[in-house]
């Protein structure tokens, strides 16, 4: 059943330079302020030695490429990226973006998901999506996706638990690193945000923390 469209004027694309959340904030990208600490984050003692498995860049041996490549992606809005910031320590501890932004159609996606190890299974990584997802849909997106290689368990995994909703594979979509990529597909609606960005609300509250975690699971939290 279609639903009509007829006054739809499409929606701004993202200029927002902070977002802040309970755990960490969402700084736009600025190289000359978050350089040193991503390149300790993600390539310093004790960096995540699978990070860069399903990414299309890195790992980065050099410096000089890394802030290439930072340097960049600060330059342009599509994709826009973010650096995480722990609120508690001030800590740079990772990177996203929103990307493949059609403000026409009110599409946009969260990717380049590259957080170090201090924020993997933890609150702050979770917040990262919930502000972006927020911001998102407040902007009035419709749809938001996440997509990542088929063959990229931790990321399926975190897109169903984040409540995104498993559209289906786009087999031999890309070749990357030398190597065939199907895609998984993952998209979440603006008419089932209330529900979700509720559930990320309770599951991030401190009514719901606890020493070892949280209380109730995001699922939990959504139901």
């Amino acid at each position: 059943m279609s639903t009509s469209l007829a006054d739809w004027q499409g929606v701004p694309a993202p200029t927002v330079q902070l977002l802040e959340g309970r755990f960490i904030r969402l700084e736009k990208l600025d190289p000359a302020r978050h350089a040193d600490g991503l390149w300790h984050a993600l390539e310093g003692p004790g960096a995540d030695p699978k990070l860069w498995d399903y990414l299309p860049y890195g790992p980065f041996s050099d410096r000089a490429a890394f802030d290439a490549w930072l340097n960049n992606h600060a330059q342009h809005n599509e994709p826009y990226f973010f650096s995480v910031i722990d609120r508690a320590s001030g800590d740079v501890q990772g990177i996203l973006s929103l990307m493949s932004i059609v403000p026409t159609h009110g599409r946009i996606e969260i990717g380049h998901v590259t957080f170090g190890a201090p924020m993997q299974r933890s609150p702050k990584s979770t917040e990262a999506v919930y502000l972006l997802a927020k911001h998102a849909f407040e902007l009035g997106y419709r749809r938001l996706e996440w997509k990542c290689n088929n063959g990229n368990a931790r990321s399926k995994y975190a897109a169903e638990r984040l409540g995104f909703s498993f559209e289906g594979v786009f087999r031999q979509h890309m070749v990357v690193k030398g190597q065939n990529r199907d895609t998984a597909w993952y998209s979440m609606l603006d008419s089932e945000w209330p529900s979700i960005g509720a559930g990320f609300e309770q599951w991030l509250s401190e009514a719901n923390q606890a020493g070892s975690g949280q209380l109730k699971s995001l699922a939990e939290c959504r139901a």
